[in-house]
């Protein structure tokens, strides 16, 4: 039996079961089990009032999961999927009150990474799975990240190598009147627009991410100027990349890094606050809250 059948078999059996994304590692459990999404909370120390996003493997099963799918569901979803959008729309009854913090709208994605398609198509179920992390700790791009903050909290780890995306997927309400991002990541409010036409941007309680301290590392996180004592590192413009795809990719990696190295502070440019440089500057600002 591959490691991936084994990781099928354990989703199936109601166990967690970490998996590599194109975005951050999750930790996965079976959605559709209200005793196996407990575990997913209580492993990461996560409050019961944030909900989880939905990884399944084709549109029609995210139809099925959807009491209402719009047709800018179905262009996003055509259009970006698999790949870092998660799309908020109405739930039916089948998708249990824990997984959405007891709100009618669940989020939906395909994610792109070959590992977990595999996974997905293996298991035959959808899978709850938030970042694989601590709750407001740094997410984790590597296996080895996941063994660092959970240990032995879950029941197996597959790993699948570095995560190609590195910051979590954007997240968009189609459960309103109007379409709203609710949290920026590499797919920009342009992308998106490009496809559906005008959106908002906000937050709401319909998505995660909405903590203001959230994305954090162990070490101080300082935006801007570098102060004058103690120890540390910068980021800005001169060690890290000129384009917010690589940025990104590279960002956790480059702070799980830095707090293994006892720093008082890790001081940080802003990048530029442009559309498609939002999630960069999302999680730097809720990783120095």
């Amino acid at each position: 039996m591959s490691h991936v059948d084994q990781a099928a078999e354990l989703l199936r059996n109601g166990r967690l079961v970490v998996f590599p994304t194109e975005t951050v590692y999750g930790l996965g459990a079976n959605a559709l089990d209200p005793a196996a999404v407990a575990r997913i909370f209580e492993a990461k120390g996560r409050p019961l009032t944030s909900p989880l996003i939905v990884h399944v493997s084709s549109i029609e099963m995210a139809r099925e999961l959807a009491a209402v799918w719009p047709p800018q569901a179905q262009a996003l979803a055509e259009r970006f999927w698999p790949g870092p959008l998660t799309i908020i729309v109405p739930k039916t009854a089948q998708v249990p009150d824990l997984v959405t913090a007891g709100l009618p709208s669940v989020g939906l994605r395909i994610p792109a990474h070959p590992v977990a398609l595999e996974l997905l198509l293996a298991a035959g179920i959808p899978l709850a799975a938030p970042s694989a992390n601590r709750f407001t700790q740094l997410s984790p791009t590597t296996a080895e990240h996941v063994r660092e903050g959970l240990g032995d909290r879950v029941d197996m780890i597959l790993d699948g190598g570095p995560c190609t995306v590195g910051i979590e997927s954007t997240v968009i309400s189609l459960a309103g009147e109007t379409p709203k991002i609710l949290r920026p990541g590499l797919i920009s409010q342009t992308d998106i627009e490009a496809v559906i036409g005008p959106v908002e941007t906000g937050t709401g309680a319909e998505s995660p991410g909405q903590h203001p301290k959230h994305y954090s590392p162990r070490t101080k996180v300082i935006l801007g100027d570098s102060p004058q004592t103690g120890t540390g590192a910068r980021l800005d413009a001169t060690n890290m990349p000129a384009e917010p795809a690589a940025w990104a990719e590279c960002l956790y990696r480059r702070l799980h890094d830095l707090d293994r190295e006892g720093l008082d502070w890790i001081a940080i440019e802003l990048p530029p606050d442009m559309p498609e440089w939002a999630g960069v500057r999302d999680r730097l600002t809720r990783a120095a809250s």
